[in-house]
C-alpha cells in the first residue's frame, strides 16, 4: 500500500496526465486526397486534422517546438502563443497493386502520335555536333554567335553577356548565313528554326532559304520543282517551325540563309538539322560497335506504352516487383509506382525505403525513360544473377514513379522531341509548376527563429504543412497532393527527382533565405548532401567529362557539376526541401542533359551515360547508421523517437515500427535518442567508410510517469522501485520549491531594508 504522501503526489502528478491521451489512441490522420474531383482540400473550418495529422488552428501558421510547449506562431502584428505538439502521426494510408491488364485499360486520353521524322537530327541542341562545326557569315558578338544557334539554347538575363540566345547576323541583308559541317557525307531532310530568346529582344526569321554543299565552296540551293524553294519560318521567338525538304539532298555541309525577318527585329535564329549519316564508298567500313549491350526498350513512351512497359517487367520479375498508384493526374491518369524488393509491398524492419521520381516537368522526358530503362535493366540482371543487383533487391526497398506530370508529358510527347519548344508541357494540365506546388516550409522555419527567442523551443523536422496549404483556397495540384501522401505513407530514407535542360545535380536548400536570386544556402547536413551529389555528377558519363561544353547559360564545369540548389537560382517549394524539412528523407535534384526532349535514337547512349550513376546513388542509402529503437522492458519498437546527432541541427524519427535510418558521413557521431514517456539515451556510433551502415540499436526506459500512467490505466498496483523513485522525484521536486521561497523571502527582505534607508 502506498503512502500518504506518495497518493498526495500521484494526485497532484496525475492531474496533468488525465488530460493528455494514451499512446496508441490518436485520430487516424486526414490525408491529402490526390483523387479529388476538384482538388481542393478539406472544407474549411476553425480547427481541423490536416494532411500529416497535426492539428492547425485556422489562420496561423504554428511552428512547433520538439515538445509540447508554448510556440511562436508567424501572423501579422505581434507574436501569437499557441500550444501544440509534433508528435507526427503514422499514416495509414495504403497504396492498392495495379492491374494493368488490358481490359482494365480506360481511354482516359486521345491517342495521338509525334510527326515522324524520316531523319533525326545531327545534335545541335544536344551538342553532338561541336562548336567548331557550326560557321556563319558574320555575328554581331561572341555572345552571338554561330555556335549559339542551337535549337533551344537559354540565353542569360542580361543581354550583351558571352550567353546569349541565338546566332544573330552583324548585316541585315539576304547574303546572311548559318553552316553545320556534318563531317561526313550526310543525306539531309529538314530544318527545324526558333527566332531568339531573350528577356529583352524580339528577333526572328520569317522566310529562309536552304543550301548545299560537299566542298563548302561550291553551293546548291535547294529547290521546289524548278524554283528555289523559300521556306515558311517563324512568327514568333519561342515556337520551332519544321521545314521539310521537297527532296532530300546528300552532302557534308548545309546552309540556312534567311530572306526576310522580324520588322523591328534582326536576323537571328536557332536551329537543328535532320539528316541520315551515310557510309563513306571510299572508305572500309567497319560495322560500329553497339553504344549499349543491355537489351532494353530504348523509345519514348506515352501513357499507354508505359503501362505495357510496367506489365511486361511486373510479369517477368513477379517475385520482387509490384506496381501500385499513389493517385491521380488533373485528367485521370494515374500516377504509377513499380516497387522493386524481395519482399513486394511490404516494409521489412531495418531496410531502407528508397524513391526515384521523375517527370515533375512533363516536357523532361529523359528521367521517365531511365525509370523504365532501370526497371527492366534490375529485372533482368536480377534474374541473371547479377549479385550488386541482387544485393540492392534484397538489402533495399526501392520505388521508382516514372511519370508525376503525365498530363504534360502526353503534350509534348504529341508535338514530338524536336517542336515540343522549351516549354510546353512542363506545367500540369492546370497550368501548375509542381517544382514549386510544394509547401514553403522554408520560410515557416526562418520565421520562427528570427521570433523565437527560445532555441529550445525550435524544432528542425517534421515542420506540419502550412494551414493555408491545406485550405480550399490552396492551389496546389493533385499530382502534388497525391505525392505528399506518398511521403508521408512511406519512411523514405534517400531520393533523388529527375529533370533535364542542364547538366548539373543540385541540392538543397534549393530557396534563398532572403529572397534573393541566388545566394549560397546550405543545410545542416550540407557535407553529406554534397558528397551525394558528387556520388551521381562523378559517376555521370557526360557529367565527369572535363572537355565538354556547357550547355547554356552557366558553367557548371567549375563547380565540380554539382551545385547547391539556392546558389545557382531560388526555387521556394521545391520536392527536395519540402522533403528534407517535412520527412526524413535526403533528396537531390538531377538535371540529366542539355536536350530536356532527346531524339529516340540518343536514348542508348544517355541510358549509358546514367546507368552507373543511378546504381551507385542507390547504393548511398546504406550509408551512415541504422538501427531499432525499443521499449526496455517489453522489447517493442517505438515509433516516432527522435534521433538527433551531436553537432547537426537536423533530427529525424523513427518509423513505426521503432527502425530508423540516419545518413551520415564517416566518423565517430554522438546520438541521443528522445521519445515522448523515455528517458532519453546516448552513444557514440562510428560510422566506416565500407559501403553498410553502423548498427546503433537504442533500448529506452520509460520515465516514471509514463510507467504510472500504465500502471494506473491498468489498474495495478504501483511497485515498490516506483514508490522509491516518486518519493525522491516528490522530495526533489519540494527542495525545489523550498529554495525558490527562501530566495523570494531573502529578496523581499533586501527590498525592504532598501526602501527603509
Amino acid at each position: 500500500m502506498a503512502s500518504l504522501w506518495t497518493l498526495l503526489f500521484l494526485t497532484a502528478l496525475l492531474a496533468g496526465v488525465r488530460c493528455t491521451p494514451a499512446a496508441g489512441t490518436d485520430p487516424v490522420p486526414t490525408t491529402l486526397n490526390p483523387s479529388s474531383p476538384n482538388h481542393t482540400a478539406a472544407p474549411r473550418s476553425s480547427t481541423r486534422p490536416t494532411p500529416t495529422g497535426r492539428k492547425v488552428t485556422a489562420g496561423k501558421t504554428t511552428v512547433l517546438p520538439t515538445t509540447t510547449t508554448t510556440t511562436t506562431t508567424t501572423t501579422t502584428g505581434p507574436p501569437v502563443k499557441t500550444t501544440a505538439k509534433t508528435a507526427r502521426l503514422n499514416t495509414t494510408i495504403s497504396f492498392r497493386t495495379e492491374d494493368l491488364s488490358e481490359k482494365t485499360e480506360r481511354r482516359w486520353i486521345k491517342e495521338e502520335e509525334p510527326p515522324a521524322l524520316e531523319c533525326p537530327p545531327l545534335g545541335l541542341e544536344s551538342l553532338r555536333v561541336k562548336d567548331t562545326q557550326l560557321q556563319a557569315s558574320s555575328f554581331q558578338r561572341r555572345g552571338l554567335g554561330p555556335h549559339r544557334g542551337r535549337l533551344n539554347i537559354q540565353s542569360g538575363v542580361e543581354d550583351g553577356d558571352i550567353y546569349d540566345g541565338a546566332w544573330c547576323a552583324l548585316y541585315e541583308d539576304k547574303k546572311q548565313w548559318l553552316q553545320v559541317d556534318a563531317l561526313r557525307a550526310t543525306r539531309f531532310t529538314g530544318v527545324i528554326i526558333q527566332g531568339r530568346t531573350s528577356l529583352w529582344s524580339w528577333n526572328w526569321v520569317e522566310t529562309f532559304k536552304v543550301q548545299f554543299s560537299n566542298d563548302s565552296i561550291t553551293w546548291k540551293t535547294c529547290k521546289n520543282g524548278t524554283q528555289e524553294a523559300v521556306f515558311e519560318g517563324n512568327q514568333d521567338t519561342e515556337t520551332p517551325v519544321l521545314a521539310e525538304f521537297p527532296e532530300s539532298t546528300v552532302a557534308r555541309y548545309i546552309r540556312i540563309n534567311p530572306q526576310t525577318w522580324f520588322k523591328n527585329g534582326t536576323i537571328c535564329l536557332r536551329a537543328e538539322v535532320l539528316g541520315c549519316a551515310l557510309p563513306d564508298p571510299n572508305i572500309y567500313q567497319v560495322q560500329e560497335p553497339e553504344v549499349t549491350q543491355d537489351k532494353l526498350d530504348f523509345r519514348h513512351h506515352n501513357y499507354k506504352e508505359m503501362r505495357k512497359v510496367l506489365k511486361s517487367v511486373h510479369e517477368a520479375c513477379p517475385d520482387i516487383t509490384r506496381i501500385y498508384s499513389i493517385g491521380k493526374s488533373y485528367t485521370g491518369l494515374k500516377l504509377y509506382v513499380m516497387e522493386i524488393s524481395d519482399n513486394p509491398g511490404k516494409h521489412e524492419l531495418g531496410e531502407p525505403e528508397f524513391r526515384y521520381v521523375a517527370g515533375i516537368h512533363g516536357n523532361e522526358v529523359l528521367g521517365r525513360e531511365l525509370m523504365l530503362n532501370l526497371m527492366q535493366f534490375m529485372c533482368q540482371e536480377y534474374k541473371r544473377g547479377n549479385q550488386r543487383i541482387v544485393r540492392l533487391v534484397k538489402e533495399t526497398r526501392i520505388h521508382l514513379l516514372p511519370s508525376m506530370n503525365p498530363d504534360g508529358y502526353e503534350f509534348a510527347y504529341k508535338k514530338g522531341s524536336e517542336l515540343s519548344g522549351w516549354a510546353l508541357g512542363r506545367y500540369s494540365y492546370e497550368g501548375i509548376d509542381m517544382n514549386h506546388n510544394f509547401a514553403d516550409l522554408n520560410t515557416v522555419m526562418w520565421n520562427a527563429i528570427e521570433l523565437e527567442m527560445d532555441k529550445s523551443k525550435l524544432i528542425n523536422h517534421y515542420l506540419p504543412l502550412p494551414e493555408q496549404y491545406t485550405s480550399e483556397e490552396a492551389f496546389v495540384a493533385p499530382e502534388t497532393r497525391a505525392v505528399i501522401s506518398w511521403m508521408e505513407a512511406i519512411p523514405f530514407v534517400l531520393s533523388a527527382n529527375f529533370h533535364g535542360g542542364e547538366l548539373v545535380v543540385t541540392y538543397p536548400f534549393d530557396m534563398t533565405r532572403d529572397w534573393a536570386p541566388r545566394e549560397l544556402t546550405p543545410t545542416a547536413d550540407d557535407s553529406f548532401f554534397r558528397w551525394l551529389a558528387t556520388v551521381y555528377a562523378s559517376t555521370n558519363h557526360v557529367m565527369s567529362n572535363p572537355d565538354r561544353r556547357h550547355c547554356h547559360n552557366f558553367d557548371f564545369i567549375r563547380h565540380n557539376n554539382i551545385i547547391n540548389g539556392a546558389n545557382w537560382h531560388t526555387v521556394p517549394g521545391s520536392m527536395n526541401d519540402f522533403s528534407y524539412l517535412h520527412t526524413n528523407c535526403f533528396e537531390v535534384t538531377v538535371e540529366l542533359s542539355c536536350d530536356k526532349f532527346p531524339h529516340a535514337s540518343e536514348l542508348p547512349i544517355e541510358w549509358e551515360n546514367n546507368k552507373e550513376s543511378l546504381l551507385v546513388y542507390m547504393e548511398q542509402v546504406h550509408r551512415g547508421i541504422k538501427g531499432v529503437i525499443r521499449d526496455k522492458d517489453t522489447d517493442a519498437g517505438i515509433a516516432d523517437a527522435i534521433i538527433k546527432v551531436d553537432d547537426i541541427d537536423h533530427h529525424i524519427r523513427s518509423a513505426a515500427d521503432g527502425d530508423y535510418w540516419r545518413l551520415l558521413n564517416p566518423g565517430d557521431h554522438d546520438v541521443t535518442v528522445s521519445a515522448e514517456g523515455y528517458i532519453p539515451s546516448s552513444r557514440s556510433c562510428r560510422v566506416e567508410y565500407e559501403h553498410y551502415p553502423t548498427i546503433c540499436d537504442f533500448r529506452l526506459t520509460k520515465t516514471p510517469k509514463q510507467r504510472l500512467r500504465e500502471i494506473l490505466a491498468k489498474g495495478g498496483k504501483i511497485p515498490k522501485d516506483l514508490q522509491l523513485r516518486l518519493r525522491q522525484l516528490r522530495l526533489r521536486k519540494l527542495r525545489t520549491t523550498t529554495k525558490t521561497l527562501n530566495q523570494r523571502r531573502m529578496a523581499q527582505r533586501a527590498r525592504a531594508r532598501r526602501s527603509r534607508r
